[in-house]
């Protein structure tokens, strides 16, 4: 099979060339179906590797966005308390971990899940300020409770199959281009413009319209190679990619000695790839089980607290099932009928993440849009998840080992499976505008928004009235209606919160 094809290629069908032949391991390869999806052991581990790799930056980022240190007034609760952020680091790694390792026994699909940026963004900000962090996490596990219900009596199943299947392929287009735009985004390529500089643009390119840091060009380097030893059909090219890479940002942190970004835009976005001066420690667990369950609902009262869950409801019930749409699209997962076999599992298995995550205090886990760098990989396979999960559980004891991976060394694996990704267009009539508008809407909302539910709820609301428009009312599922007025009521969750004076 040629890469120079007219038409994009998807994921599953870059992986379709010949690889080596691996015998049959009994019953490790009867349970994952390892052969039966057309993997192999060694794609499987390099799979899980490389969906680590692109993942592990959570376990930085999550301590940034909801951690905090005592007697600083960033992400304080109501009563002025903050989640350590060293502790924090070590639960998102634990929940991590766990939730990877039972999602891909259970569900054996190679979907890696970690703390979600959408909500722990969402309890810094809106939340914790109104309640304390145990009952802000209590509000996670409730919402957890309520998707896993959702998912376990069939209703988020049905929203599933109700989704037509030009709104499937636009989520995983859609997905594609998010991802690479977090790939543009992480690695300093694209980055915003400061409100006081005196222009509309809102982003630009690197520094003043220039590739102007090393990190940023090491980051170039990076999607060049992952492309070229793609396209020359390199066994394990995204992988090797990653490794290359991380090698060249070593030995330009070494001549360079850069810093982080945050205190010069010059330097590393996250990570500073330098060898570990250490191996690691003993985790602090203590936050494990600090969560307050009821104790929003008394404190800022029913309705008030009942909005908030309304919306990390909304959030991660649609931000898992379009990442889930676009991962087994791609994987070549789906069939032809746009149905996916255990599904009603995988939705009831990845909300059990909030439970697990709300009771860690490590913010709602779930499904990673990065899980398509493993997929891109050859993962085909819950045993790829697994090893991704062992490698979260290791990390909590040896932080400094996989901090060596810049941000700019693992990014451009996103950049380069959204673009086998936005193959998915191929399936979209778009000779037909009352499916193009819903179908581009969902595709540019999402990497303009930096969300897959944005993108998901604007396609549907969009659908259900151009089909209106049509006289085709009555070919919208029921379910369809269903969704866009959640939507609609969530879009404007704001002026409806400023009615009532929550």
């Amino acid at each position: 099979m040629s890469y120079d094809c007219a038409v994009p290629l998807t994921i599953a069908e870059v992986n379709a060339v010949s690889a080596p032949v691996e015998p049959r391991l009994g019953p490790v390869d009867r349970y994952f179906q390892i052969s039966e999806r057309g993997s192999t052991i060694s794609r499987e581990l390099r799979g899980g590797l490389v969906t680590f790799f692109t993942m592990a930056y959570i376990v930085v980022l999550n301590p940034i966005i909801i951690g905090g240190i005592v007697g600083n007034n960033k992400n304080t609760d109501v009563l002025g308390n903050v989640l350590p952020t060293a502790q924090v680091a070590a639960v998102t790694a634990l929940a991590a971990g766990l939730m990877c390792i039972v999602f891909g026994a259970i569900v054996n699909y190679p979907f890696g899940i970690a703390a979600g940026l959408g909500v722990n963004s969402l309890l810094a900000v809106s939340v914790a300020p109104q309640v304390t962090w145990p009952e802000a996490m209590g509000l996670v596990v409730i919402d957890g409770i309520i998707i896993v219900i959702l998912g376990v009596t069939g209703f988020r199943t049905a929203v599933f199959r109700a989704i037509p299947a030009e709104l499937k392929a636009a989520i995983a287009a859609g997905i594609g281009c998010f991802i690479a735009f977090i790939g543009f985004v992480d690695s300093g390529f694209v980055r915003r413009v400061p409100d006081a500089a005196g222009t509309t643009v809102p982003v630009t390119l690197g520094i003043g319209n220039s590739v102007a840091s090393w990190p940023t060009a090491v980051f170039v380097f990076g999607v060049l190679l992952m492309g070229i030893l793609v396209v020359r059909k390199v066994p394990g090219a995204i992988l090797l990619g990653v490794v290359i890479t991380t090698i060249v940002a070593l030995v330009v942190q070494k001549l360079t000695g850069l810093g982080p970004s945050i205190k010069d835009p010059h330097g590393w976005s996250l990570n500073i790839p330098e060898l570990p001066s250490s191996l690691g420690g003993l985790p602090d667990l203590s936050l494990v089980g600090e969560v307050d369950i009821f104790g929003a609902f008394t404190r800022i009262g029913v309705l008030a607290a009942s909005v908030l869950v309304f919306a990390l409801v909304l959030s991660n019930f649609f931000d898992a099932m379009g990442t889930i749409t676009g991962m087994t699209k791609e994987a070549g997962l789906m069939k032809e009928d746009g149905s996916v076999p255990n599904i009603g599992k995988a939705l009831a298995v990845e909300g059990a993440g909030a439970i697990v995550g709300g009771g860690a205090s490590a913010s709602s886990n779930t499904v990673f849009v990065e899980s398509a760098a493993g997929i891109a990989e050859g993962a085909r396979t819950g045993l790829a998840n697994i090893v991704t999960g062992v490698l979260f559980l290791l990390a909590m004891f040896f932080t400094p080992l996989y901090e060596v991976v810049p941000s700019e060394a693992a990014s451009p694996a996103l950049v380069i499976v959204g673009a086998m990704m936005i193959g998915q267009l191929r399936d979209i009539d778009w000779t037909q505008f009352g499916i193009a508008l819903p179908s581009f809407l969902t595709v540019v909302t999402m990497p303009f928004t930096y969300s897959i539910a944005n993108g998901i709820g604007i396609g549907f609301i969009t659908w259900v009235v151009l089909a209106v428009a049509q006289g085709k009312a009555k070919t919208v599922h029921p379910l369809l209606w269903v969704v866009a007025g959640l939507f609609l009521v969530y879009f404007a969750k704001s002026p409806i919160e400023s009615l009532f004076g929550i």
